[in-house]
């Protein structure tokens, strides 16, 4: 034990897991508990005794059930023909949904609006030759939407396990004389049934615990992360109770829908050794046509915000209304020359908090894999609980724990960085540990045998071998932490819009064409260090995912 005690190791394990206790581990169990306290009644009874809120949650199941089956019709069925078939475009077939992965969801909502909204393109068009599409608002917006964004998570899930799928076994049933059809849905379907559990639990927990595209397109419709955002700023930080209580129950469904997943995958396990998976058939003439057809149309539309935002950044407008087909660049002006404070903040924010998750994750997940002692098991735990909460509820603990006493930090830019690098630490921990796994401990034991101290052999050796899941988990947190919004918009100050938050207050306010031209710049921020990552250093950013 003495030994241990004076290993820097311990001490860096003990520090990270009190680091983790109070930036999270207390600000959540700091919100599960608020939710009893306070003047009054406690949260629960206000709860039960509110019929809005109980709608919200009602309302939020409705939809996560909805968008969950949606987007696995469409995502299941696309990596079938993807894993399974060659036809005309399939390349570009095959990749394109991967855009969608880097495309903010307040950008998402917005464009949506702008093709299908009461005056959006789409709606205008269709309207002129006497087609009058329903209101894009509440539930059939809602769910579009989110389908057309969310099934892309079930297509990489399923479209992975379907290529492993050892087609000998669907040789062999149909050698007993099974149909090809029968054959595929008795012996392939229980094996890949994980996977397409698992992508749809992804589909559900992010559909409860969204806000961006809820919060623009719900309308009057209310919903779990609506109506928790607006306690937060209705009753502000003094009164945490009723957003503390509405938090926990987001928390409480999530934990759920995990529990039932993992029950249902344990009643049927199935298990195979390696085999061949089945090479793609060729499909030519009507039938390749079709297939093609269909598939290049759910691309198409998932694409639309891409393509709709892009002709918005270069639209004349005038305050609400969209002058379609007269171009301008004072868009874009806005945005780097007008008013370029929030490109500044996001890029300044989203840079400090990638450098200090990919920094504090590289040494602690080294400290798990290669260190372990008394306090890891508790630092690796804490570590992954920010996969199971929401931004909402993220921004409610911090603003709720933060917001005086002895740590003050709301209103300032730390708690806003601090906000990214607890919803994205995973990555990096997750990419670290798996590739510390495969390095062998011979490499450091050979260094330290030479008289280099254990610290220093980190840094001299087995951190250069892991600089390429570091670096694919530091495009990965930049990508999605300069895109984030449902935390940072609860706990962000005046002067400190980053662009996501900026793009928000624009479509709050009707002016979508700035909004567009924010978003633009947005998206390029995030595709630039991608493409970068590929091309020149071969990173598969989507394989860390």
């Amino acid at each position: 034990m003495t030994g241990t005690l004076c290993s820097p190791w311990f001490w860096i394990s003990a520090l990270a897991l009190a680091l983790l206790s109070l930036f999270v581990l207390y600000p959540l169990l700091n919100v599960l508990t608020a939710s009893f306290t306070g003047e009054g009644p406690n949260g629960w009874s206000r709860l039960i005794a509110t019929p809005r809120y109980l709608q919200a949650i009602q309302n939020t199941l409705i939809l996560a059930t909805t968008v969950t089956v949606v987007a696995t019709l469409i995502g299941v069925p696309l990596a079938y023909v993807t894993a399974r078939y060659s036809f005309a475009g399939k390349s570009l077939i095959a990749l394109l949904p991967l855009i969608t992965l880097v495309i903010p969801e307040v950008i998402a909502a917005q464009t949506w609006l702008m093709m299908l909204g009461n005056n959006g393109l789409i709606t205008r068009a269709l309207r002129d030759i006497g087609i009058r599409l329903p209101s894009f608002y509440g539930w059939f917006g809602l769910i579009t939407s989110m389908s057309f964004i969310y099934y892309t998570y079930v297509y990489i899930g399923v479209v992975a396990a379907i290529g492993k799928f050892d087609a000998q076994l669907e040789e062999a049933a149909q050698s007993l004389g099974t149909s090809p059809a029968r054959s595929r849905l008795k012996v392939m379907v229980p094996v890949i049934l994980p996977a397409i559990l698992a992508s749809a639990l992804l589909v559900f927990t992010m559909t409860v615990g969204n806000f961006a595209i809820s919060m623009i397109l719900s309308h009057r419709l209310p919903l779990l992360s609506v109506v928790t955002y607006q306690a937060a700023v209705a009753e502000g930080a003094s009164d945490i109770t009723m957003q503390s209580t509405l938090a926990s129950v987001s928390v409480l469904i999530v934990m759920a829908v995990l529990f039932l997943n993992r029950w249902v995958v344990a009643r049927g396990r199935y298990e195979i050794v390696q085999g061949r998976g089945a090479r793609p058939q060729p499909l030519r003439g009507l039938k390749g046509a079709a297939v093609a057809l269909a598939a290049g149309l759910v691309v198409l539309i998932s694409l639309l915000p891409l393509i709709s935002i892009i002709l918005g950044a270069f639209t004349q407008a005038r305050g609400p209304v969209m002058q379609w087909g007269n171009w301008t660049f004072a868009n874009l002006e806005r945005v780097f020359v007008t008013a370029p404070q929030p490109l500044i903040n996001s890029l300044t924010y989203a840079g400090v908090a990638t450098g200090l998750s990919i920094a504090f994750s590289a040494i602690v997940s080294y400290v798990v894999v290669k260190k372990p002692n008394i306090f890891t098991p508790f630092v690796d735990y804490i570590s992954a609980v920010p996969l199971a909460l929401s931004g909402t509820v993220l921004g409610v603990a911090l603003l709720a724990t933060f917001h005086g006493g002895w740590l003050p930090l709301s209103g300032t830019a730390t708690i806003i960085v601090l906000a990214y690098v607890i919803r994205r630490m995973p990555f990096g921990m997750r990419n670290g540990q798996a590739t510390l796994h495969n390095i062998p401990n011979s490499l450091e034991e050979a260094s330290i045998s030479l008289g280099v101290p254990p610290v220093r052999t980190f840094f001299k050796v087995v951190l250069p071998v892991m600089l390429p899941a570091i670096a694919a988990a530091a495009v990965l947190t930049w990508t999605t932490t300069v895109a984030e919004l449902s935390a940072s918009i609860l706990v962000y100050s005046g002067g400190r819009e980053t662009l996501p938050i900026q793009v928000f207050r624009l479509i709050d306010s009707g002016l979508m064409a700035y909004a567009s031209a924010y978003g633009l710049v947005l998206v390029a921020v995030i595709l630039i260090p991608i493409i970068v990552a590929a091309k020149l250093f071969r990173i598969d950013v989507f394989a860390a995912k």
